[in-house]
C-alpha cells in the first residue's frame, strides 16, 4: 500500500490526513508535540472561531497579496463547505453577530476528538514526540524521538509545519533552513496578527491603572509607506507596551511593513468615531462651570476611564484645556508606534515557503513528492476565521495534490 508521512498535527496536516486516507494511501502523522492540534486547541479557548460567512467577494480580500494563490484553494473548499464538513462531524455551528462561525458550543475540543475518533477509523496513525530533523542522505525522514533517532521511509511526504508563532506549541519555524538548505525558495517569517510597542511606553500612571483594558468603539486611521491609507472601526487593548486587539491585527500586516520601510508610523485614534467633528467641538466647548475636564467630557461627549487616560497621556495641559484643539485630538489622538512584539507573541505569522516555490498541486519543485500546506506556506490573514479556513483549504488541496502525484507516479511504474 503507499505510505504517506504527514508532518504537523494541526488543522492543515489532519485535513490532508483525511483526504490521503479517504484516497486510499496509508497515512502517518508526526507531530513534535505529545499531543496534536495543541495550538488549535488554544486558539478555541476564547471560543473557536471556525470561518466567516460575510459575501465571498470581500471575503477574499482578507488574503490581501496572496488572493491570487489562495483563490483556487479556497474556491474548492469555501466556509460553507467547512461548516458542512463540520456538521458531518457531529458539530453544529452558528453565526454570530460579526458574521463569524463558532461550534454551538463554542468550544474546539470536541470538534478535534470528534475528528481524531474519524481519523484513526480510516487508518491514520498518529505518532507524536517526533520533531522532524529533514532527510538522511539516502532520502529518509529523519525524527528525534524520546526513544533516538527514527528513520522513516515514504512514498510521498507533506509537511505541514505551522510557522513560527506559539513556539511552545510547536510552531517554532525551525524546519525553514532545513528547507532552504534544499535549495527551497522561502521568505523570511514575520509577525502577523500582533502587537505593537509605543514609542517611548506608556507612563506609569497609564500601566498602573490602565494596562489589558480594552478601548471600544474607537477609529484607527494611518497612511502606509506609499502614502495609502487605512481606516477601521472595532476595539484595541492596552498591552504593557503598546496596543493590540483585533482592530490592530486586521492593520497588522500595513503596520508591521510600514514600521520596517519607516521605522515608525503614526496612528489616528477617533475617540468617538460615531459622532462628526463639528458635534465634538460643541460639546467640548460647552461651559463646565465648576465641573473638571473628566466629569464634562463624561456628561458632554461619553470620554471616560481609559480614553480619557489617553487623552492625558498624549496631549499636553496646554491642549487639554484648549477646547478646539482638544476636540481636534478626540477625533485624531496620535499615537506612535515604533515596533511590532516578538514573532512568538504573534497570532500567526508571515512569511515562509515561497508559492514560487511550489507547483499547482502544492509540492515543491525542488523536491518531487514533497507538499507543503498551512501556515508554513507565505500568505497571512487577519483573526475572524479567515486563518482556519486557508489552513484547512490548504490541507485538502495538499493531499489531493498527493494522491494526484501518487496515481502518476504508479501508472508509470505499471
Amino acid at each position: 500500500m503507499t505510505t504517506v508521512a504527514v508532518i504537523g498535527g494541526g488543522p492543515a496536516g489532519l485535513m490532508t490526513a483525511e483526504v490521503l486516507s479517504q484516497g486510499g494511501a496509508q497515512v502517518g502523522v508526526f507531530d513534535a508535540m505529545p499531543s496534536v492540534g495543541r495550538k488549535f486547541l488554544l486558539a478555541g479557548v476564547g471560543g473557536m472561531n471556525i470561518t466567516h460567512v460575510e459575501p465571498y467577494a470581500s471575503f477574499l480580500t482578507r488574503y490581501g497579496t496572496r488572493v491570487a494563490e489562495l483563490q483556487p484553494l479556497l474556491d474548492a473548499f469555501p466556509p460553507a463547505h467547512l461548516r458542512a464538513w463540520c456538521h458531518a462531524l457531529g458539530i453544529e455551528t452558528f453565526v454570530g453577530s460579526s458574521n463569524r462561525v463558532f461550534p454551538q458550543d463554542m468550544k474546539a475540543a470536541p470538534l478535534l476528538r470528534a475528528w481524531l475518533h474519524r481519523l484513526r477509523q480510516s487508518g491514520v496513525r498518529f505518532h507524536v514526540r517526533h520533531r522532524w530533523q529533514g532527510w538522511t542522505d539516502v532520502g529518509e525522514l529523519l525524527f528525534l524521538t524520546p526513544d533516538g533517532e527514527q528513520r522513516i521511509r515514504a512514498d510521498a511526504v507533506v509537511l505541514a509545519l505551522g510557522g513560527g508563532s506559539w513556539a511552545r506549541l510547536g510552531s517554532d519555524g525551525a524546519w525553514l533552513p532545513v528547507l532552504a538548505g534544499r535549495g527551497v525558495a522561502v521568505s523570511p517569517l514575520r509577525p502577523s496578527n500582533c502587537g505593537f510597542d509605543v514609542a517611548g511606553g506608556w507612563s506609569e500612571h497609564l500601566l498602573s491603572r490602565f494596562a489589558g483594558q480594552p478601548v471600544k468603539t474607537l477609529g484607527v486611521r494611518f497612511a502606509d509607506q506609499t502614502g495609502a491609507m487605512h481606516a477601521r472601526k472595532g476595539e484595541l487593548l492596552l498591552s504593557r507596551t503598546g496596543v493590540e486587539g483585533s482592530l490592530i491585527y486586521g492593520l497588522s500586516a500595513a503596520l508591521r511593513d510600514t514600521l520596517a520601510a519607516q521605522g515608525a508610523v503614526t496612528l489616528e485614534l477617533d475617540l468617538l468615531p460615531d459622532k462628526p467633528l463639528a458635534r465634538v467641538i460643541a460639546e467640548v466647548a460647552h461651559p463646565r462651570g465648576a465641573r473638571s475636564l473628566s466629569s464634562h467630557l463624561q456628561s458632554r461627549a461619553g470620554i471616560k476611564d481609559v480614553k480619557m487616560a489617553l487623552l492625558r497621556e498624549i496631549l499636553t495641559p496646554a491642549q487639554l484645556n484648549d477646547p478646539l484643539q482638544l476636540a481636534h485630538a478626540i477625533k485624531s489622538l496620535p499615537l506612535t508606534l515604533d515596533a511590532t512584539r516578538p514573532l512568538d507573541e504573534a497570532i500567526s505569522s508571515a512569511g515562509g515557503v515561497r508559492f514560487d516555490a511550489l507547483d499547482a498541486n502544492l509540492m515543491l519543485r525542488t523536491l518531487p513528492g514533497v507538499f507543503c500546506a498551512g501556515e508554513m506556506l507565505d500568505w497571512e490573514a487577519p483573526t475572524g476565521g479567515y486563518l482556519l479556513t486557508a489552513c484547512f483549504a490548504s490541507g485538502r488541496a495538499a493531499g489531493q495534490g498527493a494522491l494526484n502525484y501518487l496515481k502518476a507516479l504508479h501508472a508509470a511504474t505499471d
